[in-house]
């Protein structure tokens, strides 16, 4: 299967994985995350752009001689700028500017990969490295038939991206050795791009190169587009020219040996010099394993692999006829100091290197360079070599801050990534200082006022600084305190004159002198609002702290304030939520016998969520467990999650069968989205929920769930099971059925409810959880609610929880058989008789006398209610548990409702005597009929 076939399955919205290169599969979906098209033919265009800026200018003559080089040939050459706008363009074929479209000729439009999709200019600026790009990977139809080549062109100083280099051909002229044209010809773009600063390097490369022609006894090659000075990888190069700008800024004869990547190593070798004008610097060679120095490179074994690679044979001959520039036009083509080196192919040799590098970059069959690897590296004066290499420090080290600052919402880790980014680079110890409230996530009102420190951060542990988690008191003349003052940053470069620093604390400083002499402090401000202190120390180098570090010094902190700033305002909302969600959460448990209750709740460290749980007493001895799960994160969830919960045990507590709890729930979770404002119902559909009823009185347990994870099951001996318990969709989706599942649960049984939380993981298979989570219930089935929390949390929950974990663990307990009587009476008012005479018996016999008056005119009232209004057979149960529990029921579904009768009605007071005598009462509802019940204190028991 070929690039088209993948490119059609892709469009067509099928998965591709393999078959196509990740950088084109990458940029595809970029595409389709932007909603381009493929037809799409139209691109933007700017006639804005500088047709003589730096790059133009640069790049312009390098470009001229690519096409007299390739004169003949199909290959087009473009140069776009670093937002990919094309510049310039050259053609092998003159013709070609005639007969291609003027998206292909005309310079101003933009091949940025956000509007011309996946192309070479595009992803080059994506990839930031070499992109090739064939037929059918590119995402518009009209580059089908064309394949490129593209390479970014740096900024050799600073490294950034400058624009990009790009050939253009047809598919059938694909080639290994444009490459290596491309990486030679951007090189010298490069070289240019540094050669436009100074003249005066550009003397000191000329008495450089002449130099090197006297020493090899004739004249030199020179150094031209087509001829780098060296063959380097490009992690080598940034290596050596780092050290390189190092040894210039020192301007010293040395030589230096230097470890690259693999185990291979380069000597650096640094001369001073003086051009003819009389200009002073430093040129910088390198010498790899295996050269002499002195010796220079011999080229003559080098072997010719471009024939064929262009159409036409003078193209040939223009190609492998390369000629290097004398060093008299050398002020055309090269800078004053060349920078980096690319591998190219001097006379006779295209496609791999003789030093063993290949077209592409990489090294060959030859783990180390081959004989004649030596060149020059770098050329400058030592200040600027000692500026430049300061800069680029710095630039490093703000790059580096962007990346290692702000990692996480912590307030506290934050400020110690600010540290350890600053140590060693720029200050050999920081501390940093903030308020209590900006700790707990609030605004300090006054910052001076609850300093302490968070952060102590130094190449050595043992100075005497304030430890961690101590008060700070910086007085309004010390540099910390006129920082927070002025809201500026204080440079104090000798600390022993620091009179302000040294009167705060005259001990502790004398202290601090020994080890530190220089001082920056500097307030961490974001959005207006002071956040704390940054003091950084200088200790070994004796340099003091200039006004470059305090600039340094300022942004690092800016950057870091910003970060701080937004891990307070994040954990003060984090705050808000956890306590909203622990406030809607039950305070406590509730009295009761059925079941013995443990739980805990686990807020997740990102966020806090909708998780939630709750145990309701119901009528009969009965208890409701229910756990459930808004999906979604934040205020909203909790909010919601507290809205469910109050409806959950209102329906609870009307005595519905747990599936017909879970339809209320689902009607109003799909009534909550449709009320929502502004019409997107953000977090509310997705809910899940978990309700259990258990019965002491028959040990069995009614459950049904709405998406929620199965409960599991711990039997007295041992045996832990997931019962086969329908899913059901999650709530909120609205028209569809819930199925309720009855078991057997004797008594000591553990049933186990939580939120997905506890098992779902991105790291883990729900299913080992699973089973980890049966081991660990399985091995000690007599433990206590309490301690199986624990040890499921301990062993089961994941170490950093993405989300929130809710855990409810209930022991059954059975209500002993001698606590319940139970009489089965015929629809006759001659029963109500004999079942009052019974219950006062039963009452006599537990030791009820005192509860005998109110429970006798209790049945008295609900069993005529029965006779008169009900249907037969009639049951009267009396339960003896926290409360004397009267029940009466038939196979009538006719509720009875509570009024207030008239002076003048000869009845309608029953229901009224019940509720004046008992406790509470009411009614719910069999699959054959109902109970009225009441429940009647007892006093002292």
């Amino acid at each position: 299967m070929g690039p088209a076939r993948f490119r059609e399955r892709f469009l067509q919205g099928e998965t591709v994985e393999k078959g196509v290169r990740t950088s084109i599969l990458g940029s595809w979906q970029r595409c389709r995350s932007l909603g381009l098209s493929p037809d799409q033919s139209d691109l933007p265009f700017r006639e804005d752009f500088d047709p003589d800026g730096r790059i133009v200018r640069a790049a312009e003559p390098v470009l001229d001689r690519l096409q007299s080089m390739l004169s003949g040939s199909e290959i087009n050459i473009s140069l776009a700028d670093a937002g990919g706008t094309v510049l310039l363009r050259r053609f092998g074929q003159v013709s070609l500017a005639s007969s291609l479209p003027a998206i292909q000729r005309v310079p101003g439009f933009v091949f940025a990969e956000r509007f011309a999709g996946t192309n070479g200019i595009g992803l080059a600026l994506a990839e930031r490295q070499l992109i090739r790009v064939y037929g059918a990977e590119h995402f518009a139809e009209r580059s089908q038939a064309n394949a490129c080549v593209a390479l970014p062109v740096r900024d050799p100083l600073s490294a950034r991206i400058e624009g990009v280099l790009c050939f253009g051909y047809p598919r059938s002229a694909e080639t290994p050795a444009l490459g290596a044209l491309i990486r030679r010809a951007a090189d010298a773009v490069e070289r240019r791009l540094l050669g436009q600063s100074s003249a005066r390097e550009r003397a000191l490369l000329r008495a450089y190169l002449t130099t090197g022609a006297e020493a090899a006894g004739g004249p030199h090659r020179g150094v031209a587009v087509d001829e780098p000075a060296l063959d380097l990888l490009p992690r080598d190069r940034a290596i050596l020219m780092e050290k390189a700008a190092e040894l210039i800024s020192r301007a010293q004869l040395a030589a230096v040996d230097v470890p690259l990547p693999g185990g291979r190593r380069a000597t650096l070798m640094s001369r001073p010099m003086t051009s003819a004008s009389g200009v002073e610097g430093v040129a910088i060679e390198a010498v790899l394993p295996g050269t002499a120095p002195g010796v220079p490179p011999d080229l003559s074994h080098q072997a010719d692999e471009l024939q064929g690679f262009l159409a036409a044979p003078d193209g040939v001959a223009a190609v492998s006829r390369l000629a290097p520039l004398p060093v008299t036009s050398l002020s055309t083509y090269l800078p004053e100091a060349p920078a980096t080196h690319r591998p190219e192919a001097a006379p006779g040799q295209a496609a791999t290197g003789g030093n063993g590098v290949t077209a592409d970059g990489a090294w060959g069959a030859h783990p180390e360079p081959l004989l004649g690897a030596r060149g020059l590296v770098l050329v400058g004066e030592p200040h600027v070599g000692a500026y430049a290499l300061a800069a680029r420090r710095r630039l490093e080290l703000l790059s580096e801050a962007s990346v290692r600052i702000g990692t996480t919402l912590d307030v506290r880790r934050t400020a110690e990534e600010l540290a350890e980014t600053a140590v060693p680079r720029l200050a050999d110890f920081v501390t940093i200082d903030l308020p209590e409230a900006v700790l707990r996530g609030e605004e300090a009102a006054d910052p001076l006022g609850d300093l302490r420190r968070a952060v102590v951060q130094g190449i050595r542990d043992d100075l005497p600084f304030t430890p961690v988690g101590k008060r700070t008191d910086f007085g309004p003349t010390t540099p910390q305190g006129r920082s927070l003052t002025s809201g500026q940053a204080v440079l104090e470069p000798d600390l022993k004159a620091a009179a302000g620093w040294l009167a705060q604390d005259p001990e502790h400083t004398d202290r601090l002198l020994a080890h530190v002499h220089s001082l920056i402090a500097v307030p961490l401000v974001a959005r207006g609002v002071v956040l704390g202190i940054a003091s950084f120390y200088r200790a070994q180098d004796p340099a003091p702290f200039g006004d470059d570090d305090r600039s340094l010094a300022l942004e690092l902190a800016a950057r870091a304030a910003l970060s701080i700033d937004n891990a307070r305002r994040y954990t003060h909302e984090r705050t808000m939520v956890l306590a909203l969600q622990r406030r809607l959460l039950p305070h406590r448990l509730p009295d009761q016998d059925a079941v013995e209750v443990a739980h805990r709740y686990l807020p997740a460290e990102a966020d806090v969520g909708g998780d939630w749980y709750d145990v309701i007493p119901l009528s009969g001895c009965r208890i409701g467990l229910f756990v459930g799960d808004v999906v979604g994160h934040g205020m909203l969830s909790a909010a919601t999650m507290g809205r469910l919960r109050t409806a959950a045990r209102s329906f609870a507590e009307l005595d519905f069968p747990p599936d017909e709890v879970l339809i209320h729930l689902d009607n109003l979770v799909g009534r909550l989205d449709r009320e929502d404002p502004d019409g997107e119902g953000a977090g509310i559909i997705g809910a899940t929920c978990l309700y259990a009823i258990y019965d002491p009185t028959s040990q069995r347990c009614v459950m049904a769930r709405a998406g929620h994870p199965p409960p599991a099951l711990v039997r007295p001996d041992g045996a832990v099971s997931y019962p086969d318990l329908p899913a059901g969709p999650p709530l909120g989706l609205g028209g569809l059925p819930f199925d309720a599942v009855e078991i057997d649960l004797p008594e000591d049984s553990q049933l186990v409810l939580y939120t997905d939380g506890l098992i779902e993981d991105r790291h883990r298979d729900v299913d080992v959880v699973l089973e980890q989570l049966r081991a660990v219930l399985a091995h000690h089935p007599e433990r206590a609610p309490e301690e199986t929390c624990q040890a499921i949390l301990d062993a089961v929950a994941p170490a950093h929880p993405c989300d929130d974990i809710a855990l409810l663990v209930a022991r059954t307990h059975a209500l002993a058989p001698g606590r319940v009587a139970t009489w089965d009476l015929p629809a006759d008012p001659a029963s109500v008789g004999e079942v009052r005479a019974s219950a006062l018996r039963q009452l006599a016999d537990w030791g009820l006398d005192e509860t005998a008056f109110a429970a006798e005119l209790i049945l008295s009232e609900l069993v005529t209610n029965a006779v008169r209004h009900g249907t037969g057979p009639i049951r009267v149960r009396l339960l003896y548990d926290r409360t004397l529990i009267c029940e009466v029921s038939d196979t009538s579904n006719t509720a009875p409702h509570l009024r207030r009768a008239a002076a003048t009605d000869e009845g309608g007071r029953g229901l009224f005597l019940v509720a004046q005598l008992s406790q509470t009462w009411g009614t719910r509802y069999l699959s054959e009929g109902k109970v009225i019940w009441a429940e009647c204190g007892l006093d002292d028991r």
